[in-house]
């Protein structure tokens, strides 16, 4: 993990937020290639998710919200994780991740006596990662949600408004709006991509647990009691889009959650085998039955009920859910992809395999020459027309070779080259990222790939 956070930063993937200010704590920014590649990951699941799909609607809904919709969804009296605090420098741990460390499960839904059961029995096997002392307080419910002054311009700000803990609330708070709008019927799905912001007592683990970050989430509406067999499909769907990504099927497993919330049906995670970390949850899967709307209906008043339009039976309708952070699927692609191999030299090569369609770059075009004006402008015309439909980059900085070592390190999958012999017959030279290999092409076979 050490490496590829290393070629994140080195080649313009990720950099940690506010870097020269010494950074903050769980936050990352995307740079040059990481948001091409980012955006290359939601394009491709939006358009499986949504344009592929004659059942599922998009949406993008305003991330701030009236404070009542996180009353509503249990975020305010119940979204909270386990603190404790170091006696000795006041750092601050997730003591149920702590104790997961030592080989004890605690359960999201224990109570904080409960909690502190456990924990005064561990107590001293837990070091602080800061001074290595285990001078612990006691485990209090620290709450997630990060408050704001939105709209209170007053010094009291009794009643917070939040930043949203989780994207998919505007789903459920615009699903009335939809039905009445889109003709659309049950059975059917809404799609959002989403910021999300969480408290995180310990962000860690590089883009995996993180305070900021996008969720792709999808709520699919069922008839009460017709949840299963839309639940199986939905499952193996997912689980056949990652591997569409290139992820591969030994690095991810199944993972059903053994202690369900009071209103899940069922749950499960798929996870990623995360270097250095083993495999934790990369999305997951929810049977929610009716709760969410259920709830909403409750807290405001509106009637959420469907009507059939051919029986005209009304029901409030089940919700079947995906939800994945986008961090950790950006880095799953790029473990994944992620490969040391040796060249016909015996020297390293670092190299990204990355699906082309995700590729931060398509195309790289080089001048073999750089002091040779003719192929110069004869690159820059063939950059121009190959950019029109794809991202591109060009470059004639530094040898041949060590041009090619730059591209295959951010995982562009072909170089085309402009030498001698294309100023003759036309014909470029394509060098594939995977083979090395090289075969001569004309500009029109790429543009209409």
């Amino acid at each position: 993990m050490d490496d590829i956070i290393s070629l994140c930063k080195r080649r313009g993937f990720i950099f940690p937020g506010s870097d020269i200010y010494g950074g903050m704590a769980g936050l990352y920014d995307f740079g040059p290639y990481g948001v091409e590649l980012l955006n290359n990951l939601k394009k491709v699941w939006w358009r499986d998710n949504v344009q592929l799909k004659p059942d599922y609607v998009g949406l993008d809904s305003a991330m701030f919200k009236n404070p009542k919709v996180w009353e509503a969804s249990g975020h305010v009296g119940g979204f909270s994780d386990p603190l404790a605090e170091c006696k000795e420098c006041n750092t601050r741990i997730r003591v149920d991740k702590e104790l997961e460390k030592v080989g004890v499960f605690a359960d999201e839904k224990m109570s904080e006596e409960e909690i502190n059961e456990l924990f005064d029995a561990h107590k001293k096997e837990i070091k602080c990662p800061t001074c290595k002392k285990t001078n612990w307080s006691r485990a209090r419910k620290f709450n997630l949600l990060v408050k704001s002054n939105l709209g209170d311009f007053t010094e009291q700000n009794t009643e917070p408004t939040y930043l949203p803990g989780e994207a998919c609330q505007g789903i459920y708070l615009n699903y009335k709006n939809v039905v009445d709008t889109c003709r659309v019927k049950v059975p059917f799905g809404i799609a959002q991509i989403g910021k999300a912001f969480r408290n995180e007592i310990s962000p860690r683990n590089f883009l995996f647990r993180c305070r900021e970050f996008e969720q792709a989430d999808t709520q699919y509406f069922v008839k009460p009691h017709e949840n299963k067999e839309n639940y199986e499909r939905i499952k193996q769907e997912q689980w056949n889009w990652l591997l569409s990504l290139g992820i591969k099927a030994e690095n991810l497993k199944w993972h059903q959650h053994e202690n369900l919330v009071f209103y899940a049906k069922d749950a499960w995670d798929i996870e990623y085998n995360y270097p250095g970390n083993g495999f934790d949850e990369l999305m997951g899967i929810h049977d929610r039955s009716d709760y969410d709307l259920t709830q909403h209906m409750k807290f405001s008043g509106t009637d959420l009920n469907y009507t059939d339009p051919v029986t005209n039976e009304k029901y409030i309708p089940w919700i079947l859910e995906t939800s994945m952070g986008l961090g950790r699927l950006f880095l799953a692609v790029i473990c994944d992809a992620y490969t040391v191999e040796k060249d016909d030299k015996g020297n390293d090569r670092t190299v990204l395999k990355l699906k082309p369609e995700l590729a931060p770059v398509r195309y790289a075009v080089f001048p073999l020459l750089k002091n040779k004006p003719e192929l110069v402008e004869k690159a820059r015309e063939v950059f121009t027309e190959l950019s029109k439909k794809y991202p591109c980059e060009f470059d004639d900085n530094g040898n041949i070779g060590k041009r090619y070592r730059r591209q295959d390190e951010i995982g562009t999958p072909n170089c085309v080259v402009i030498d001698f012999d294309t100023l003759e017959d036309g014909t470029l030279a394509l060098r594939d990222r995977d083979t090395t290999e090289q075969t001569r092409v004309k500009l029109e076979d790429l543009l209409t790939n």
